[in-house]
This record gives structure tokens, sequence and C-alpha cells, in this order.
């Protein structure tokens, strides 16, 4: 019997509701960020942004993120 394996199965372009690429890219990804950085030291980089000069631009940013899409022009 031919089954389908969306975990493997490279030809398939729909993958239904989640996406097995992505996630297998994002964990790829993740696993290589935590690999290469020292999560300690990117806490304390983000510490001083929002102590200091960054703190405004970090709040817009923050603030456009939660607010959802942008309309489209």
């Amino acid at each position: 019997m031919n089954e389908h394996n969306p975990e493997t199965d490279t030809e398939t372009k729909t993958e239904g509701e989640g996406s097995y690429t992505g996630t297998r890219r994002y964990n790829e990804h993740l696993r290589q960020h935590i690999a290469n950085n020292d999560p300690e030291e990117l806490g304390e980089e983000a510490k001083r942004a929002l102590e200091g000069s960054e703190r405004e631009e970090l709040e817009e940013a923050e603030r456009r993120g939660k607010s959802g899409p942008s309309p489209k022009p």
C-alpha cells in the first residue's frame, strides 16, 4: 500500500492546516539559534535596549504588533 506521509513527502505542495515544512524549518532555526547564542547575554542585551535610547522605538513596535495587521492601501 502506498501511504502518504506529510513528514517525508516532498512532492506534496499542500500541507493542510499545519505546515510540516514550516514547522521543521522553524525548529531547525531555533535549535541553531540556541546552539549559537547565550540566552543570558541576549536577555541582558534586551534589558539594555529597553533601558536605553531604543525604548520608545521598541514600545512603538510592540503597540503595532499587538494592534494586528495594517489595512491594505
